[in-house]
C-alpha cells in the first residue's frame, strides 16, 4: 500500500483507530488478493475495482456494528448469498445481488469471504462481455 492511499485511509477513519486498523487489513487483504485492482477512497466508501466496482467499505449505520467498531464490506453478486454472516441482501435489478456484511476483526477475511471476494470480481469483470454498461 502506498503512502497516498495510507494516508486516504486515515482521514478516511478520522477518529476511529480500530475501524481504521480493520480497514487497512481490508485494503491490504484485497490488494494482495487481486493486484492490480485500483482503490478508490471517497467521502462515505472505499470503492475497490478492477475495470468495474465490485466491493466497496464503509462505516456501519447500524448501533450494534459500531460498537463493535466494525466495518461494512458491500459485494456485488449475480446471486443472493445464503448466510448469516450478511447483514442485509437486496436485488437493485434483477441478476444483481447487493450484500452487506459487517466485519469486526480482520480474522474475518478467512477463505468463504475471499471466495466472495473473487466472485465479486469476476462477476463485476463480465459486466463488459454482456454488453452491459458500468
Amino acid at each position: 500500500m502506498d503512502d497516498t492511499l495510507a494516508l486516504s485511509l486515515v482521514t478516511f477513519f478520522a477518529g476511529r483507530p480500530q475501524e481504521e486498523a480493520l480497514g487497512r487489513a481490508v485494503t491490504q487483504q484485497l490488494l494482495k488478493e487481486l493486484p492490480g485492482i485500483a482503490v478508490q477512497v471517497q467521502k462515505s466508501q472505499i470503492t475497490f475495482r478492477g475495470r468495474y466496482g465490485f466491493a466497496a467499505l464503509s462505516l456501519p449505520r447500524r448501533a450494534q456494528d459500531k460498537a463493535a467498531h466494525a466495518v461494512l464490506l458491500t459485494l456485488g453478486l449475480p446471486v443472493r448469498l445464503d448466510s448469516p454472516r450478511v447483514a442485509v441482501a437486496t436485488e437493485p435489478y434483477p441478476g444483481r445481488w447487493t450484500h452487506h456484511i459487517p466485519l469486526a476483526s480482520p480474522q474475518e477475511l478467512d477463505e468463504e469471504l475471499l471466495g466472495w471476494v473473487h466472485a465479486a470480481y469476476d462477476f463485476a469483470e463480465s459486466k463488459g462481455h454482456r454488453g452491459e454498461g458500468s
